[in-house]
């Protein structure tokens, strides 16, 4: 058993791990002492700890407690922080940010390697790298084997910056980042990263500022109604914009018994009848007319499918999310086999 004394943490690949919360970090605890040894070896290279800070940290409180280590070969930091970041990526409590952040360090670590950044110390220091890959192919291999895009790698990196620029100028941002505590927005990211030096702890203070929630979506009032005129001949009492108007000769003059110097008395239900006279009624919507909508709801629902399954392909390739997907296609064949019964009982 290697002696504590001898590891050592590296900030830079300990920033790449997201924090266990105190809860967590308690579990994790208990469980050790439970099971009175560390299961889990410390992964160390050349001494520093590339995986298991949380379990060296337990190791050194409690140093009766047997553990293991196992040494690694990189040929760099890069390297490393490449290992650290597809190893973090695996795991499956990660918060949206951390995974864009970690993608992120992955793809501008692997950009030095793969001589993407001539600028680098290792780049200056002399190394000679073989096989250069071009930084596209680099997202495109990323973006494939993190399932999401050529762009959102691209942006993971402007993000990754921008949250270590941060940090540099506010120690603790990254965490509150990173755990979804602040949202900032990706203009607000890069405009620390843009920033001065001097500037950027007041932008990130800024940007760490609660903000105002956001005020509940007023209802509409509706107009005050108004008392609708009496109808006359040309005008019925409900006009809708849908009602398709028939070019009809005018009726004739109705005529109404009256006596003679009587002023004429007309009932207000006969206007209204000359009126919608004029007017054909609505036609209701009958199975014919509806068989677009079923057609159209079945085709928007294989388009759809084929978007995911496309997109996400580890929908079909994970054992959970198979499953899943199988028991919603057992659903949709008795519905289906419902409906077939249905339409023979009718025959």
């Amino acid at each position: 058993m290697m002696n504590l004394s001898a590891l050592k943490i590296d900030p830079e690949f300990q920033g790449k791990i997201p924090p266990l919360t105190f809860e967590e970090l308690n579990q994790l605890e208990a469980n050790i002492l439970r099971d009175g040894r560390i299961i889990n070896p410390i992964i160390v290279w050349e001494g520093l700890i590339v995986d298991g800070h949380n379990r060296f940290i337990i190791a050194k409180k409690h140093p009766e407690i047997p553990f293991t280590v196992h040494e690694t070969e990189f040929a760099n930091r890069y390297e490393a922080i490449i290992w650290i970041c597809k190893n973090q990526l695996g795991r499956r409590n990660l918060t949206p940010e951390q995974k864009k952040y970690l993608i992120g360090k992955q793809y501008e670590a692997e950009k030095c390697v793969n001589g993407g950044d001539r600028k680098s110390p290792a780049a200056k220091s002399g190394g000679h790298f073989d096989h250069l890959i071009k930084p596209e192919k680099t997202r495109e291999r990323i973006a494939r084997e993190t399932n999401t895009t050529d762009s959102f790698v691209r942006r993971a990196e402007h993000f990754a910056k921008g949250v270590d620029v941060a940090e540099e100028a506010v120690p603790g941002t990254r965490q509150k980042v990173l755990s979804g505590e602040v949202k900032p927005t990706a203009a607000e990211i890069a405009s620390v990263a843009r920033a001065p030096p001097e500037e950027r702890p007041a932008l990130v203070a800024e940007i760490c500022k609660p903000k105002p929630p956001k005020p509940p979506a007023q209802k509409q009032k509706a107009p005050p109604a108004v008392a609708a005129p009496l109808p006359n001949a040309s005008t019925s009492e409900e006009e809708s914009t849908d009602e398709e108007l028939v070019h009809t000769p005018a009726p004739q003059e109705q005529t109404f018994p009256q006596r003679v110097n009587e002023p004429l008395k007309i009932d207000r239900q006969q206007i209204l009848d000359i009126a919608n006279s004029r007017y054909v009624p609505k036609r209701l919507a009958d199975g014919t007319a509806m068989l677009c909508e079923v057609s159209g709801a079945a085709n928007s629902m294989m388009r759809r499918w084929e978007s995911v399954f496309r997109e996400y392909p580890d929908i079909l390739s994970d054992a959970e999310n198979r499953a899943s997907v199988g028991r919603t296609i057992q659903k949709l064949r008795d519905y289906l086999k419902n409906l077939e019964d249905k339409m023979e009982e009718l025959l």
